[in-house]
């Protein structure tokens, strides 16, 4: 992808476990576009957090990386810390999927919106300034007065728009959001991934986002990676890949949320339970609950291939899905 912001190469990830290292994500590349939004979707263990949180260096204690994250011809894994700091915030930013967690409560929403702002060096006038305008521009009514209160005394709602401010503080070029509107209820998640969507379009900025909501991506996502157990499963053009999934995986995603079909299709749940990144099955990671698994899939684990342009899938026979 020639206009890519962040280019990952071959990303594995291995944390400490009981038994020794468990990877979970392995050899995973993508890319992501300036100015676009790429979703990565995956069940619970996917590995998509850990991608994600990668990217931003605030993976666990322990955690050991390889591969490559290109940004701006400098490689994520090796920089120094220092360096990754003077990124974090500024040049990339994430907003959590839990604001009620990531906010502290013992400082008002303005301080935290006007952190990054304030290690920059701006004087304290116009940091209530701009944290008044930020807010503002992410609908928290009234914040000449309400850039006082503390996070106890916004909604769920207000705390995450709270949290967009906070990651837009810094101008960023690309945007992390990790699981933005779980937590919320359906009309309150409209609002936000509308702004998300206005900002984005707006700032011209790239955005890279974690969910397991199809709903959420059909609505946002420009393009979409689909992972399972730490591995790839398929990449594509977001309304393609949700509208004529490849992967036996990202189909049975599609067709167990009715909605991102049409409003009168059944759901057809999901069989079985996700497979664990430290007991991943042999070969192909989702043939225990693959209908169409043979002899193949349970030893020989399917590589990346181009089945159209611009769409990539991991599977023995994407034809027949």
């Amino acid at each position: 992808m020639t206009d890519a912001l962040l280019q990952i190469e071959h990303l594995s990830i291995d944390l400490p476990g009981p038994a020794g290292p468990v990877r979970v994500v392995d050899d995973v590349s993508f890319a992501v576009a300036a100015g676009r939004t790429t979703g990565l979707i995956g069940e619970s263990g996917s590995g998509k957090t850990m991608t994600a949180t990668a990217v931003i260096g605030l993976l666990p204690a322990g955690a050991e990386v390889s591969g490559s994250m290109w940004w701006q011809g400098e490689d994520l894994v090796t920089m120094a810390e220092k360096d990754r700091r003077r990124l974090r915030g500024r040049a990339i930013a994430m907003i959590f999927q839990d604001p009620q967690s990531a906010l502290n409560p013992t400082q008002t929403i303005g301080r935290q919106v006007g952190e990054i702002l304030r290690r920059g060096g701006m004087p304290k006038q116009e940091v209530r300034q701009k944290v008044i305008d930020l807010l503002d521009r992410v609908g928290v009514p009234d914040p000449r007065t309400r850039h006082a209160q503390y996070p106890h005394q916004y909604s769920g709602g207000l705390r995450q728009r709270a949290m967009v401010a906070t990651a837009l503080a810094g101008s960023p070029q690309l945007i992390l959001a990790d699981e933005p509107t779980t937590a919320l209820d359906v009309t309150v998640q409209a609002r936000i991934l509308a702004l998300l969507r206005r900002i984005r379009e707006e700032e011209g900025m790239a955005m890279l986002l974690v969910s397991h909501d199809l709903r959420v991506m059909a609505h946002v996502a420009d393009e979409v990676v689909v992972m399972y157990a730490g591995r790839l499963c398929e990449i594509g053009p977001g309304r393609e890949v949700l509208s004529s999934p490849a992967h036996p995986y990202t189909r049975a995603l599609v067709v167990s949320v009715p909605a991102v079909r049409s409003r009168t299709a059944i759901a057809e749940p999901l069989p079985g339970s996700p497979a664990s990144p430290a007991d991943r099955p042999s070969g192909c990671p989702f043939h225990p609950r693959c209908a169409k698994a043979r002899a193949v899939c349970r030893t020989e684990v399917p590589q990346m291939r181009q089945v159209a342009p611009g769409r990539q899938v991991a599977c023995h026979f994407p034809e027949e899905t």
